[in-house]
């Protein structure tokens, strides 16, 4: 689970632009995080909100909250997906900020996509909680010790149905007992913290959305099918 002092580091501390990520359709930045309680600067991805390309489906100005959103469900679950994120000001004002992951490079995320890695059924299970719309098989970062992280969650949490992943690989299969209880924590955190947390982020529409859904999923102790009216996976898809 996230360390304090990350956390602290990347609430309180100075973001030191070094870079630019290619290719970011939000002009996502490296930026190094400078903290006095920190043995070492460590490096983030800053996005601003100033610099949010527009979608049409989702409301502009939202993204990097719905990202720390995201954040704050996947601690709620126990299970760690989601590297550190906090929303605060920066170098090019608010934003979210969110610590940069180093993955094993030697991992092909194609054969762990495509193979259905057992390792991924709680990042299904996760994204199926905060409606993601885009998980692309590139935001899966593989470590070393055999734990996945996933990033990129600006597109999640929209009222309406629109899970669109390449996670599809357990469609109708029974949750385990793991995967139940870290939905049951998510339905508890949501009758108190959590849903007051996430009502600071997002519409309330989405937040009783949210409930819903993790209602749902609990019912029917199963993995989700697609939605026969949204398109099942991104593009493109890695």
């Amino acid at each position: 689970m996230t360390d304090p002092s990350t956390l602290r580091g990347l609430r309180e501390g100075k973001l030191e632009v070094v870079g630019r990520l290619p290719g970011s359709s939000n002009q996502a930045l490296v930026v190094l995080v400078h903290h006095p309680d920190l043995a070492e600067p460590f490096h983030a991805v800053y996005k601003a909100t100033v610099a949010e390309r527009p979608l049409f489906d989702f409301p502009v100005g939202t993204l990097a909250r719905r990202e720390v959103a995201a954040f704050l469900v996947s601690e709620a679950t126990g299970w760690g997906l989601v590297p550190s994120t906090v929303l605060r000001d920066g170098p090019y004002g608010v934003g979210m900020v969110q610590q940069w992951i180093h993955g094993d490079p030697s991992v092909d995320l194609v054969a762990l996509v495509v193979e259905d890695d057992p390792r991924l059924r709680r990042m299904a299970v996760f994204d199926a909680i905060v409606n993601n719309t885009d998980r692309k098989g590139g935001h899966l970062v593989p470590m070393p010790d055999g734990h996945v992280f996933g990033v990129d969650h600006g597109v999640t949490f929209s009222v309406e149905p629109k899970l669109r992943t390449v996670l599809w690989g357990w469609i109708g299969t029974p949750f385990e007992d793991d995967e139940l209880a870290g939905l049951q924590r998510v339905r508890d955190g949501l009758r108190n913290e959590l849903a007051a947390s996430l009502g600071e982020l997002l519409d309330p529409a989405e937040v009783t959305a949210t409930k819903r859904r993790v209602a749902a999923l609990l019912r029917s102790r199963h993995f989700p099918r697609p939605n026969a009216d949204w398109p099942s996976i991104p593009w493109p898809p890695f």
